[in-house]
């Protein structure tokens, strides 16, 4: 079997934004097709990600691309909010 792991860390410059951050794609731990394990969590100021798929490098690469997208809304939505305060 063959299996593909990837850590994604991410520093911020504060811990309130990296929980911010971890907040808005921790929904994606919860949407596991079969094969995948996925999970998102704090580290100081930093939100380290890890995912684990069995077999399909298609699923694999999908689900990074949907997290570095949904990363980069929050970071957007973030940033706006900072401005607008």
């Amino acid at each position: 079997m063959t299996v593909l792991e990837a850590t994604i860390t991410l520093e911020y410059d504060d811990k309130k934004t990296a929980a911010a951050i971890a907040t808005a794609v921790s929904p994606e731990n919860s949407i596991k097709p079969p094969g995948l394990f996925i999970s998102t969590f704090i580290r100081n100021k930093s939100v380290v990600t890890r995912i684990r798929a069995e077999e399909k490098m298609s699923m694999f690469i999908s689900t990074i691309d949907d997290l570095l997208f949904s990363i980069a809304t929050a970071e957007k939505t973030s940033l706006l909010i900072k401005k607008a305060i």
